[in-house]
């Protein structure tokens, strides 16, 4: 992790010496304690984390059978948290300079001059060794080592390789969000299984149509600063059938569970109906660009604010589902 931010500080050694064009300075006598306390908390990106959080606690259930070791839960939750924080953290520093050009971003601590360069790096460090040792001595080395590798894919793979280069850097990119279902299912058994390939699926298979609908909702902004989402360099009808065809195959992978016999009919049932809603928005999306409608009535949002009720009401499922089974 030490080579990694040495890395890091090498490849942006000018840019954490000044900032980029447009980022605003904050001067030391600017920045109280609780903004500060917010940005570096901010830097971890919470509300993402609850997304990883909420994947990561079901699949305990299940690969407990029931209720797994309380303690256990919470020392998984903290590292997950201190994984994924530092690894949003280290998103930050590298992307600082096209996140004072992007509308969506301008707001983020290094951009507002809130957390330096430097402090961002170093506090991303920590995190990261960090959660390592957390989960290394508090949970088990497994899920340690998936935990650090996920967070290495983010930040090198996606963030550093795929992002600026590939339309298709948020399907390979989102591997590491797909993570904590193996961290959940290996801090429980100390192994993986075919339950956690399944849901790991899952989960790779919605990241695309989860995330390309707010790619079509701020393109502009991606657009302007060369990053090459597929909404940029493909257009809304490409990317709807894209959706369709990855949601077709998500449904389909949530619905082997049961024939594996990892869960019962109620998950099924459940999965099932969240999968023909998602289906029907996915499609009716799909409709929209094919009518070359374009602007607020192409309402791609409601796809993507879809899909985080779809994933939390699909892994509560998975939660329950072992007290029916």
């Amino acid at each position: 992790m030490c080579l990694l931010a040495l890395s890091l500080s090498g490849v942006c050694v000018t840019a954490v010496e000044s900032r980029p064009a447009g980022v605003l300075v904050e001067s030391p006598s600017h920045r109280p304690f609780g903004a500060r306390v917010k940005a570096f908390v901010a830097l971890t990106k919470p509300r993402v984390i609850e997304l990883l959080l909420m994947t990561t606690v079901p699949v305990m259930f299940l690969a407990a059978e029931g209720v797994p070791d309380l303690w256990l839960v919470l020392a998984t939750c903290v590292g997950g948290y201190l994984s994924a924080g530092g690894a949003g953290a280290f998103n930050m520093y590298i992307d600082r300079d096209i996140d004072a050009m992007m509308d969506r971003t301008s707001q983020r601590p290094l951009v507002t001059g809130m957390v330096s360069p430097r402090e961002c790096l170093v506090f991303a460090s920590a995190l990261t060794v960090g959660s390592t040792v957390w989960f290394w001595y508090l949970v088990n080395p497994l899920s340690a080592m998936l935990s650090l590798g996920a967070s290495l894919f983010y930040v090198v793979v996606y963030t550093m390789i795929l992002k600026r280069r590939t339309a298709q850097n948020i399907v390979w990119g989102g591997i590491a969000g797909c993570m904590p279902v193996f961290i959940g299912w290996s801090a429980v058994t100390d192994s993986v299984s075919w339950a956690a390939l399944v849901l790991f699926l899952v989960i790779f298979f919605w990241t695309p149509p989860h995330y390309w609908p707010l790619s079509m909702k701020v393109k502009d902004d991606y657009e302007r600063v060369g990053v090459p989402m597929l909404p940029v360099t493909a257009g809304n009808k490409v990317v709807a059938r894209q959706i369709v065809l990855y949601s077709w195959v998500m449904v389909g992978v949530s619905l082997s569970l049961q024939p594996l016999g990892y869960t019962s009919w109620f998950y099924s049932v459940v999965a099932a109906a969240l999968g023909a809603f998602w289906l029907k928005e996915a499609h009716g999306l799909q409709a929209r660009a094919k009518a070359g409608i374009t602007g607020a009535k192409l309402k791609e949002m409601r796809l993507f604010h879809w899909s985080i009720t779809y994933v939390s009401l699909l892994f509560a499922a998975v939660a329950v589902d072992p007290f029916l089974h």
